[in-house]
């Protein structure tokens, strides 16, 4: 049978880091990490498209790596991305509204250790995302300790553990266990269209926890400074104050504005629903738009992509209603 061709775009991260004067810092190219993983049953080229720790990945990154990706989508079976674990979530999430309707399986994956360290776990995560990038079904995918996730539905929940990622509120789509690689749950994927590429996204957003004793006139100052959208993180089913402090009224008068403001949970699982307490309907009252399900990143990154097609509050509103790449539940 004839081996599967693949492309690793390697962006830097811990995963290609070596020790220096200030700390790991990204050194080693794709061509070395391959070299130090020995034989593997695929065919695969290298790019070093960018030599950067996670924390400094930004949105004008994430348009090169969709662009390269796009670029290369009709010449491989699969492409694998290695990317720092510390925002690869947010570039996991942006990835598959960038790339919507991708023609081929895109696995993004690191490491809590670099490679040239004994006992790392990055042959192993890169291992298993090139086997996720040969076998899977076309889509944005997460591939970390032993399990491959939608990457709209990856969170990195610890800082220094192998098992960094969780697919949150859905199952993951593969995991390796002693009977192999098994592709455990699919997702049905709507009529075969053309990837489009589309890096315009509005960076001026804003993502806030709420706390008790939040003043709600910090939304108005992030407004007044050039804000264009906020996802409020509020509490378990979308609570938020009303007493005093009336977050509610706040949204209200943003909404009135044209800004739209998305209510998430601060629960990493399950899902928000401002129609449970008063405190949820006082600010879907107001206009708030529920996040469901959906991870703190895809919010973010949705609401940038919405923002940046240029749609208004109700347009936003009905396309944080829909599902557009598994990113959502809608019942």
């Amino acid at each position: 049978m004839e081996q599967k061709k693949l492309l690793l775009l390697s962006t830097g991260g811990t995963i290609a880091s070596v020790v220096s004067e200030s700390g790991l810092v990204p050194g080693e190219s794709g061509e070395q990490l391959i070299q130090m993983m020995g034989s593997l049953p695929y065919q695969i080229e290298v790019q070093d498209i960018l030599n950067l720790d996670s924390s400094n990945i930004q949105p004008e990154e994430w348009k090169l790596i969709a662009e390269k990706i796009y670029a290369n989508r009709h010449n491989y079976d699969g492409i694998v991305v290695s990317h720092g674990t510390d925002t690869m979530a947010y570039t996991a999430s942006m990835m598959t509204f960038m790339l919507q309707g991708i023609e081929i399986p895109v696995v993004f994956t690191g490491s809590q250790v670099p490679m040239n360290v004994a006992l790392s776990d990055a042959p192993d995560n890169l291992k298993l995302a090139f086997v996720a990038a040969a076998r899977l079904e076309p889509d944005i995918y997460l591939a970390f300790d032993g399990k491959v996730m939608r990457g709209c539905r990856s969170v990195k929940v610890r800082t220094t553990a192998f098992n960094a990622f969780e697919s949150v509120n859905v199952p993951v789509v593969a995991e390796v266990t002693s009977d192999g690689f098994e592709i455990k749950n699919r997702r049905p994927r709507p009529q075969a269209t053309a990837c489009v590429l589309n890096t315009n996204i509005d960076t001026n957003v804003s993502l806030v926890k709420l706390f008790p004793g939040f003043d709600p006139k910090l939304l108005q100052a992030m407004v007044d400074n050039g804000c264009h959208g906020i996802v409020i993180e509020a509490y378990g089913l979308g609570g938020m104050t009303f007493i005093r402090r009336n977050v509610a009224a706040a949204i209200g008068d943003l909404i009135r504005q044209g800004i739209p403001v998305i209510a998430a949970s601060q629960c990493l699982y399950e899902r928000s629903d401002l129609t449970r307490y008063e405190v949820g309907r006082q600010a879907l009252l107001e206009g708030a738009i529920s996040a469901r399900d959906m991870t703190s990143e895809s919010a973010i990154t949705k609401l940038m992509v919405g923002l940046g097609q240029g749609m208004d509050v109700d347009e936003i509103t009905a396309f944080f209603n829909t599902d557009i790449a598994g990113e959502v539940t809608i019942n």
